[in-house]
């Protein structure tokens, strides 16, 4: 899945500087606090804190930052049976 965030440059000084700290390029920097960000002891606790990706995104590191997501749209495939 490609996500496509759009963060103030304020935040993307902060994240590069942060990342650049840490010795990783600011793109999987960012992909780590996303994924610790969504990471809980179980599935049942998750159902409960968000019910959908907005209601994570709100309760998340990244709550008013302006993110603006951005999905790209998959095509379908064609499968071949033979």
């Amino acid at each position: 899945m490609t996500l496509t965030i759009e963060v103030r440059p304020e935040i993307q000084a902060e994240l590069a500087r942060q990342a650049a700290a840490c010795g990783h390029p600011i793109e999987a920097y960012a992909a780590r606090l996303l994924e610790e960000a969504t990471h809980l002891t179980s599935v049942d606790s998750t159902r409960e804190l968000f019910d959908n990706l907005s209601d994570l995104l709100l309760n998340s590191p990244f709550a008013g930052a302006n993110l603006n997501l951005e999905r790209q749209k998959d095509q379908p495939r064609t499968v071949e049976l033979s």
